[in-house]
């Protein structure tokens, strides 16, 4: 049996001054199930005293098929930048080429640098093997790989840049240590991989070193990615909020969901400066559209977090209380409900959630979330500029069917006597030149570095005339760059044997 929440709990708390009273909101209904659980999650919002003014907007396939390469039209993005608030259901991307991501899009044009997934086990209502898991994970939003700078380079080989910047780092490092105290949670950890990704993977851990300092009550640790995720879906108990890069924050978001209990029932917060997006972390599963069956749970609880952000913590509260007790009363879709229980379609689970609202459960513990609204972080602090010099060049090479050694002294013939002197050749990162090992597999990608006689005694006009000789000599160079060091630390991987 569930508990009546005491009204003393929120009720003084609706009218805050220098919140507004009703907050604009765009929403928008999106494809497949989107318009079916958005139904459902609004109307247990507005059942539960939310107060928003709802202007909608339409995104997803058929904005697509209307030419808009994006998903999304102007009318939508002059909502976005008016309300600020973005509840958005799933949505449906074509197949086939030259369609954009619609969240990239929305995330990095609007500067959504902070992806906020709650992983939490609702154990024994909701079947999982982790019942005691309650993982937020805090994941980077417009860098790394997600970039999407990519190129073909040669006939056998494409390459993708990762992009980890410092600002980028501190600001999603200090939003999860800001989190964390605000939520009341005492460990923060990150995940790198910067045993092998020395600079960006080493940046982004080094910044979360220097935030940490700022945060002395609050545990912080950090592992290396691969160990780290094998821990998280072993004893996810053991771990509170954990911060990582984009690519890793995104895998490791769905796996942590999926081990709670089910992807279907996760929300997730996209947090900027000034614009923030709320949605569920499922996609659109068109084949179960129209059916009734889809379980509202993720974008429901997505629109809890909206609430908490827009200052609404008292219907937050409510909504998710009530959520919690109808879990309890054994209301579960189909995805969740597990042998022996009769699942309930999407519009039925929301009357469910709206008849216990008021009421708290009594075997998962209750949410009580704070009604003001968060405060702004500050600005990544300055980087002080450091003495740049520049030691040499890597120049990248189509060169098919070529031999290391072969290739070797055809590049040292075509440099001659040049500043600039070959030192190594590696491929796919593998030095094969000099003493490299015949067993070797090589593409037709090939890297030579060149370097000055002494740390920082090359200048671009070194590089200009090596790639002159370069080409003189007929080599297909398709990439260049710097070996710069900065205030005499080497800015770039010296590669094995250095």
């Amino acid at each position: 049996m569930t508990r009546q929440c005491r009204v003393s709990d929120h009720a003084e708390r609706l009218i805050v001054p220098g919140i507004p009273t009703s907050v604009p909101i765009t929403v928008a209904h999106g494809d497949g199930i989107g318009p079916e659980i958005m139904r459902a999650a609004l109307e247990i919002l507005t059942e539960a005293g939310a107060r928003l003014d709802v202007e909608e907007v339409e995104i997803g396939e058929a904005v697509y098929l209307r030419g808009h390469s994006s998903g999304i039209e102007p009318e939508a993005w002059e909502s976005l930048r008016r309300t600020r608030v973005f509840l958005k259901a799933p949505i449906t991307t074509p197949q086939g080429g030259g369609f954009k991501s619609l969240n990239v899009t929305v995330r990095k044009t609007l500067g959504l640098y902070a992806n906020i997934r709650p992983c939490v086990a609702y154990a024994p209502f909701v079947p999982t093997r982790h019942p005691g898991m309650d993982v937020v994970v805090v994941r980077e939003n417009e860098e790394d790989l997600y970039g999407g700078i990519e190129h073909r380079q040669t006939d056998e080989v494409s390459q993708c840049l990762k992009l980890i910047s410092r600002p980028g780092s501190e600001r999603i490092c200090r939003y999860a240590f800001e989190y964390a105290r605000r939520h009341g949670r005492s460990r923060v950890t990150c995940f790198t991989k910067d045993n092998i990704m020395k600079l960006t993977d080493g940046l982004f851990h080094q910044v979360f070193d220097q935030v940490a300092g700022d945060y002395p009550d609050i545990t912080s640790e950090h592992w290396i990615v691969d160990i780290g995720a094998a821990k998280m879906t072993d004893t996810p108990e053991n771990f509170d909020v954990v911060v990582m890069p984009n690519l890793y924050g995104d895998i490791l978001s769905d796996i942590g969901a999926q081990i709670a209990g089910s992807v279907g029932m996760a929300g997730s917060a996209n947090i900027g400066d000034g614009v923030a997006m709320f949605e569920a972390i499922h996609g659109s599963a068109p084949r179960r559209a129209g059916r009734d069956v889809a379980n509202p749970s993720g974008l429901l609880l997505g629109a809890v977090m909206m609430l908490v952000h827009i200052g609404q913590g008292d219907v937050a509260t409510t909504v998710h209380n009530a959520w919690l007790a109808a879990l309890e009363a054994g209301a579960a879709t189909y995805d969740i409900a597990g042998p022996g229980r009769a699942p309930l379609g999407t519009r039925d689970f929301a009357k469910a959630v709206m008849a216990h609202l008021g009421q708290c459960p009594e075997r998962l513990p209750a949410v009580d979330y704070p009604v003001i609204a968060r405060q702004e972080l500050p600005a990544p602090a300055p980087v002080a500029r450091a003495k740049k010099a520049l030691d040499g060049v890597d120049v990248f090479l189509h060169a098919p069917n070529a031999r290391p050694d072969d290739l070797a002294v055809a590049l040292l013939s075509a440099a001659g006597q040049g500043w600039l002197r070959l030192q190594m050749i590696t491929n796919r990162g593998v030095k094969v030149w000099p003493d490299g090992f015949p067993e070797t597999f090589c593409t037709d990608h090939w890297r030579a570095r060149f370097t000055a006689p002494y740390p920082g005694a090359a200048a671009h006009s070194h590089i200009l005339q090596l790639l002159h000789r370069l080409y003189r000599a007929g080599f297909d160079f398709i990439k260049t760059e710097g070996l710069y060091r900065f205030d005499d630390q080497p800015g770039y991987s010296l590669g094995q044997g250095q």
